[in-house]
């Protein structure tokens, strides 16, 4: 299990690591924690590790025994800083974000010739730069909300809001956990929500706001290969004292309520586990993603983004969605950790 890392995120990474590493001991594997530093470092895990909060204060990668891995694939694995190398059999990569869900650490695998859990270098990337995700969604006939990218050095022309209507989202283009995201009512305060956003990323995407629902829908890959199965939905409502979902809302205030499976009519669940599969497939997803929509007042369904390595803390959507389906933690991420080997041998 491979946690921390360089992004935003980090903290997240950590919190979700906990949860993940737990599970996996209940499903009977051996697990070795490897620590990814914020400042890109790596250890083998050491024994005060802590992967949960305390209080306000977040976990971080605290170091231990430094570590690389090796991306020789006639010797794949660990090789401690005194030379002794520590065999994997698979990798669950617990990283969001930044170096760790957008194909960087995926390529590292590859590399190495190793079984890790999660999508694949080319559905990383596309799934970590919200621009691309959109443009790969349209062509595959998806709905999305109307945007605009601010690429690096440029600035976006007067107009924005006409436009795109108000309000609109300025977020970063490759991101996560709501860190940067700023919603905007006005021109004058565009340029300002732009700098907030590039705090994270140079790339910038303003996002017309969609009315609706806020519903996630989990996608799990299929036994032995077989088709990828879709969750019931849940429906995040959060506390009226906040604009949208942002982080403090989603880690760290006690403002959010999550509804599982989500009060919706049967046609417009039916719609979202249509849509949450169809945007795994078009974007070339492996193992497991979190499709994240609108469901709109006049029934309709508006793709908002998936994730490849979604949120694995005790309340994060992706596992309660999959507990009220009927696979439990422990049952879930052994069918990842499953489907990674299994891949591993066929593809």
């Amino acid at each position: 299990m491979v946690f921390g890392g360089r992004s935003t995120e980090h903290s997240i990474s950590c919190l979700s690591a906990g949860t993940v590493k737990d599970s996996l001991e209940k499903a009977g594997y051996e697990v070795i924690p490897v620590g990814v530093s914020r400042e890109g470092a790596w250890f083998l895990a050491a024994e005060g590790q802590s992967y949960a909060l305390h209080g306000d204060e977040l976990p971080e990668v605290i170091g231990g025994e430094p570590v690389t891995f090796s991306g020789d694939a006639t010797a794949p694995g660990l090789v401690t800083q005194s030379g002794r190398r520590v065999e994997v059999d698979v990798v669950f990569p617990v990283l969001h974000g930044p170096f760790g869900e957008d194909g960087t650490v995926q390529g590292l695998f590859e590399m190495a010739g190793i079984a890790y859990v999660g999508s694949g270098v080319y559905a990383s990337a596309a799934s970590m730069d919200k621009a691309h995700m959109k443009m790969a969604f349209t062509a595959a006939g998806i709905p999305v909300s109307a945007y605009e990218v601010v690429r690096p050095g440029s600035n976006p022309v007067d107009g924005v809001l006409d436009r795109l209507g108000s309000p609109v989202f300025v977020k970063p283009a490759r991101g996560g956990s709501s860190i940067g995201i700023t919603r905007v009512t006005s021109e004058s305060a565009l340029a300002a929500a732009i700098e907030t956003a590039r705090e994270s990323d140079p790339k910038v995407l303003i996002e017309r706001a969609i009315v609706g629902r806020e519903v996630e829908c989990g996608v799990l890959a299929g036994v032995n290969g077989g088709p990828a199965q879709a969750s019931v939905p849940a429906e995040i409502v959060v506390d009226g004292k906040f604009e949208f979902y942002d982080f403090q809302a989603k880690y760290l205030a006690d403002s959010t309520t999550v509804t599982v499976p989500a009060d919706l009519p049967p046609a417009v669940t039916q719609k979202v586990q249509q849509l949450a599969l169809a945007a795994y497939e078009a974007l070339d997803c492996a193992g497991l993603a979190r499709v994240d929509v609108f469901a709109c007042p006049d029934g309709s369904v508006v793709m908002n983004e998936l994730n490849t390595m979604p949120g694995f803390t005790a309340t994060s959507g992706y596992p309660v969605m999959w507990a009220a389906t009927g696979v439990a933690l422990p049952q879930l991420v052994d069918r990842l950790v499953q489907d990674a080997l299994h891949r591993a041998v066929t593809e």
